[in-house]
């Protein structure tokens, strides 16, 4: 009984764990131990199903659980987010009295965490007499799944100050929020506690890392970090495909792919959403043709999100009717997702006509995304069905749900500064006002003229001028350009689009300022420098 307790212990540390349930059915007196033994290794080796049901299996043979059978059928139920059966785990360890272990009660909370169950998760973590790490870390991971970053840093920084150990995970998940948020100083304060501790070459550490500094503008970081991890997963190879398209290094992208294939590392479904990601905004069509044909030799299906993409490469190619064939052609219904990628052509392109039709197939999708509602309300206004334009805007109000205000901000040292459009609340508003004003007039000089047309609303030429002249990138601009050291980049987040005049008068002012000026859209970034962007205006 002891050596089939070792052999499936074995067969599950080097992945094989059929062959493992081979040894426990051939097992003739299956103590709790070979139980907990055989329930772990499926649980490790990501067969949720399989431990649940040996689970239940071993309570109808009348083997009660213990402190080690109790994480693993905990885990099994956060895999698969059974909230149902991991209550009915949780109320049989209360039962029991196994809810004061400290392995107990910490796979409890990462079981809740990882089902959405956060409020359950924080009860049986504030009761729990003793925590370790994977509690704490499951709390913060629950956290920032949720988007709630604030409460995850503060946990995180709680978990400091007790003097906690925290592991890779925990980690992971703060750079995430930091990412996510843009704090680069932040992450950065992090990522040097991950060199103190040696948690920076985790791969998962290291994954989180990339996804930081890319987020933040800083894609030379994202590069250093990938290179210095010694062994990578696949999520690391894929955040730093993703951070390769966003930035525009669309060849190093190829050559990633490329080197994955040599290292023998499977590309999955995100990978090539990855690659046709930076295809699309290449302009490259025959390369996104080949990837998404490649797809299949790997044995993965298309999903709406890579016809998604397909048809938003083809649309900014300008080549609409082949993407309108790709979505005829479809084995599936097309989604949101896929209409929202033909309007964006047609919005690059001026075809109000098609804009038109991808619409009305919008509204017979029934209930869309805000930002879809606003998508359609600029079609029909662009094609002056200014009736139908209100229609999709009056929609969005009757759900309740306003518009997405556009905003844009910097980081400076600790402080986060935001900016609307027109906005007039920052402390040095008049500096920042006076400061592109006299930018404005040195761009006018260089040769730059506003185009009003990204304006969709039926008002005079002046106020257009005037709404176009204060849009929040522009603020943030001004406000780094005040207070920033020249030798510095001037780093902008926005969260929605950047609109085509305010990409071209970025040119201008990266040309008369002689600065540097990064700007991430909700879509990808912009190194304007010389009066140029990284995106050769094809965005």
């Amino acid at each position: 009984m002891l050596i089939s307790h070792y052999l499936i212990n074995f067969y599950s540390k080097t992945q094989l764990p059929l062959d493992s349930q081979r040894v426990f059915e051939e097992t003739q007196v299956k103590s709790s131990t070979s139980w907990s033994s055989v329930i772990s290794c499926f649980a490790q080796n990501e067969l949720p199903c399989f431990a649940i049901e040996f689970f239940r299996r071993m309570l109808g043979f009348g083997v009660r659980p213990d402190d080690h059978i109790f994480p693993s059928a905990m885990k099994a139920s956060g895999m698969l987010s059974w909230r149902e059966f991991g209550r009915s785990v949780h109320c049989l360890a209360l039962k029991t009295g196994f809810d004061g272990d400290v392995f107990v009660g910490s796979s409890v909370v990462d079981m809740y965490a990882k089902c959405g169950e956060i409020r359950d998760a924080r009860t049986v973590f504030d009761r729990m007499p003793v925590r370790n790490v994977v509690s704490w870390g499951g709390m913060i991971c629950g956290y920032t799944q949720l988007g709630e970053d604030e409460e995850a840093l503060r946990l995180f920084k709680q978990a400091l100050w007790e003097g906690l150990d925290v592991n890779d995970f925990a980690f992971s998940s703060v750079i995430r929020v930091c990412g996510n948020s843009t704090l680069l100083e932040l992450g950065k304060q992090i990522h040097g506690l991950c060199l103190k501790t040696s948690y920076d070459s985790s791969s998962f550490v290291g994954s989180s890392l990339v996804s930081l500094y890319s987020k933040c503008g800083v894609i030379e970081g994202a590069y250093q970090v990938f290179e210095e991890i010694p062994e990578r997963n696949l999520g690391m190879w894929n955040a730093m495909l993703i951070a390769c398209a966003q930035h525009a290094h669309i060849e190093k992208a190829f050559d990633l792919f490329k080197q994955m294939e040599s290292v023998c590392m499977k590309p999955n479904f995100i990978t090539f959403l990855c690659v046709l990601y930076a295809c699309s905004h290449g302009g490259l069509v025959e390369e996104g043709k080949h990837y998404f044909e490649l797809m299949k030799v790997y044995g993965i299906e298309p999903g709406d999100q890579h016809y998604a993409s397909m048809v938003d490469l083809l649309g900014r190619a300008g080549r609409l009717q082949d993407a309108v064939s790709i979505i005829n052609g479809m084995p599936i219904k097309p989604t949101e997702s896929v209409w929202g990628a033909l309007l964006t052509g047609c919005r690059i392109h001026k075809d109000t006509e098609l804009a038109v039709y991808a619409a009305d197939r919008v509204f017979e999708l029934g209930q869309v995304s805000s930002g879809m509602h606003v998508l359609l309300a600029n079609a029909y206004a662009a094609a002056g069905r200014y009736e139908d334009a209100a229609k999709a805007r009056k929609m969005l109000r009757d759900r309740g749900v306003k518009k997405e205000t556009g905003l844009s901000w910097v980081e400076q040292g600790n402080c986060v500064h935001t900016f609307a459009a027109g906005d007039r609340r920052h402390p040095i508003s008049g500096e920042i006002y006076q400061k592109l004003k006299e930018l404005g007039e040195e761009m006018e000089r260089a040769g730059y003229v506003a185009d009003t047309s990204f304006v969709l609303r039926e008002v005079g030429s002046d106020e257009k001028n005037q709404a176009i002249r204060y849009h929040s990138e522009r603020l943030a601009i001004a406000f780094g350009l005040i207070t920033f050291p020249p030798e510095r980049p001037i780093r902008v987040m926005k969260n929605l689009r950047v609109c085509g005049d305010c990409h071209t008068a970025i040119k201008f002012m990266s040309k008369c300022s002689g600065r540097v000026i990064i700007v991430r859209d909700n879509n990808r970034f912009h190194r304007f420098e010389d009066g140029k962007c990284s995106c050769g205006d094809y965005w």
